[in-house]
C-alpha cells in the first residue's frame, strides 16, 4: 500500500460520521467529536450501572477492590495513553493531516469506556447464566420455537459484546436513530468481534465470538461501509485497527490489577503477588525505588504501576511493528502475544486462572447469579408471551409482572411486540441491563423473600 493510500485509509478509519445522524457541524468547538463520544458514554445510564456490576470479586465489601466501573475507567486511562502514543507515530509515518495524536487517544479511550457496557450482572458468569437458561428452560424452548434459526442462535449464544453494540446504537437514547449516535471511528474501535453469528465464520482471533445480533446487522453493515472495513464473508468484516489497542488496554488492566485485588482480598499472599509482578518490571525500577517502600501494600501498588507502564511501552512498539498487517486485516494475534514480556504475562494469567478466578467468593456469587438470572428470565418471558398470546385474558399476575418492565423493553403502551424475536430480545435487554444489586433485590421481591416498602 502506497503512502497516499495509507493516508487515505487512516482518514476513513478515523471517520467522524455519527451513526444514525445526518452530517452536521459540531456545535461545541471546544471539544473534538471523539471527546464528545467519551462524554456521551460517561453520562449514559448504562455506564453508571457499571458501578454495581461484578468485575472479578462480586459485591466485594472491600472498597478498594475494583467494580466493573473502576476497571473500565482504568482501561480507558491506559487506552488513551496507548492510542495517543501510537497516534504520534502513525501520523508521522503517513503524513496524516486530518487528525492529531490526541484523536487516536480519545477514540481508544471512548471505546475502552464502553468495552464492558453490554455485560450482564454477575460478570462473565452472567453471560453463561443467560445462555444456560435459553438452552435448558421449557419456557425458553417454547418462546424460541417460532424464531428463525439465526434468531434462535443469537439468544442461545448470548454475547456481551453484541449486547454492548446494541446498548450503544439502540438502547441508550432509544428515540434517536443510532442510539448515542457515536462516531463511526469510536464504534469501530469498540467492535472487538466484527461479525454476526448466523453465517459460518472464519477461524481467527477477530471472529471467535460475535459482535452484533441479527436485529442490529444492518447498523453494523452501515458502520463497516463508512469505515471501509474489508468484508471477509457474509456479515463478517476485518477489525478496525484501533481494536487491538482497546483489547490490549483491557488485558493489561485485568491481568495486572486482578493480582493486586487478589492480594488485597488475601486470595494471594504477598510473596506470590510479588513473584508474579516482578518479572514485568524493569531491574532499574526495582533497584531504585522499591527498596525505599516499607509497607507490603504500597510495594504491590508500585509493582502494579510499573508493570502497566512497561506493558504500555511494549504494546505500542508491537502495534507500530505490525501496523501494515493490522490495517490490511492480515494480522491475527493479540498484541500482548507479540511483546517481550509475553511469557511472563502468560504465566500471570495462568496463575490467576488457577488461584484467583476459582476463589470461593467468585464461585459462590457466580452460582447465585445463575439462579437469580434464570428466575428473572423465566418470570418475565413467560409473562410477556402470555400477555402477547392472550391479552387481557392472561392472568392478573402476568399482567402485573409486565408492568414492572419498562415500556422500552415491552412495547408501546405496555402492549407486547408482535414479533417473538423482538419480544425475547426486549426481555433479555431488560434483564442483562440490571445491576447485581437490583437483580438480587427484584428476585427477592418476586419470590416473597423481601416485601416492597418493608
Amino acid at each position: 500500500m502506497s503512502s497516499a493510500q495509507s493516508q487515505a485509509r487512516w482518514n476513513q478509519l478515523l471517520s467522524r460520521k455519527r451513526l444514525g445522524q445526518p452530517d452536521a457541524a459540531a456545535e461545541d468547538q471546544t471539544r473534538t467529536d471523539f471527546q464528545r463520544d467519551f462524554d456521551r458514554i460517561i453520562f449514559s445510564s448504562a455506564f453508571r450501572r457499571l458501578q454495581d456490576k461484578t468485575q472479578v470479586f462480586p459485591l466485594a465489601r472491600n472498597d478498594y477492590v475494583r467494580t466493573r466501573l473502576t476497571h473500565t475507567l482504568e482501561v480507558a486511562s491506559v487506552g488513551r495513553t496507548l492510542g495517543t502514543r501510537a497516534g504520534v507515530h502513525v501520523i508521522q509515518r503517513h503524513a496524516i493531516q486530518q487528525a492529531q495524536a490526541a484523536d487516536f487517544g480519545a477514540i481508544v479511550a471512548a471505546a475502552c469506556l464502553a468495552h464492558d457496557i453490554g455485560n450482564p450482572p454477575f460478570g462473565h458468569s452472567g453471560e453463561d447464566a443467560i445462555r444456560d437458561w435459553f438452552h435448558r428452560s421449557p419456557t425458553s424452548q417454547a418462546a424460541l420455537a417460532p424464531l428463525a434459526m439465526a434468531e434462535r442462535e443469537d439468544l442461545l449464544n448470548f454475547e456481551g459484546n453484541a449486547q454492548g453494540f446494541r446498548v450503544l446504537t439502540r438502547l441508550q437514547n432509544a428515540a434517536n436513530p443510532g442510539g448515542l449516535q457515536l462516531t463511526c471511528a469510536t464504534l469501530g474501535a469498540f467492535s472487538k468481534y466484527p461479525c454476526g453469528l448466523a453465517q459460518p465464520r472464519p477461524s481467527g482471533t477477530a471472529w471467535r465470538k460475535f459482535g452484533f445480533f441479527q436485529a442490529d446487522r444492518s447498523q453494523f453493515a452501515e458502520l463497516a461501509e463508512h469505515l471501509g472495513l474489508r468484508a471477509v464473508a457474509v456479515d463478517v468484516w476485518q477489525r478496525h485497527p484501533l481494536v487491538y489497542l482497546v483489547e490490549a488496554a483491557d488485558d493489561i488492566c485485568y491481568c495486572i490489577v486482578d493480582i493486586e485485588d487478589a492480594y488485597r482480598l488475601r486470595q494471594l499472599d504477598y510473596r506470590e503477588a510479588v513473584e508474579l509482578l516482578t518479572p514485568l518490571v524493569e531491574d532499574t525500577d526495582r533497584q531504585t525505588r522499591l527498596g525505599s517502600i516499607t509497607t507490603p501494600k504500597e510495594r504491590i501498588e508500585y509493582l502494579r504501576a510499573k508493570a502497566i507502564g512497561r506493558l504500555i511501552d511494549q504494546t505500542v512498539e508491537a502495534f507500530l511493528t505490525h501496523e501494515a498487517a493490522i490495517v490490511n486485516g492480515d494480522f491475527d494475534r493479540e498484541l500482548l502475544t507479540c511483546i517481550p514480556h509475553a511469557q511472563a504475562l502468560a504465566l500471570l494469567r495462568q496463575r490467576a486462572a488457577e488461584q484467583v478466578y476459582i476463589a470461593p467468593p467468585v464461585i459462590e456469587v457466580g452460582a447465585a447469579g445463575f439462579h437469580v438470572l434464570a428466575a428473572l428470565l423465566e418470570t418475565f418471558v413467560a409473562a410477556v408471551d402470555a400477555v402477547a398470546a392472550h391479552g387481557f385474558a392472561a392472568s392478573p399476575r402476568q399482567q402485573m409482572l409486565l408492568r414492572l418492565v419498562p415500556e422500552q423493553f415491552v412495547g408501546t403502551g405496555h402492549q407486547p411486540i408482535a414479533n417473538p424475536y423482538q419480544r425475547l430480545l426486549g426481555i433479555t435487554d431488560f434483564v442483562s441491563g440490571m445491576t447485581d444489586s437490583y437483580a438480587i433485590e427484584l428476585y427477592r421481591k418476586l419470590h416473597g423473600i423481601a416485601v416492597v416498602g418493608a
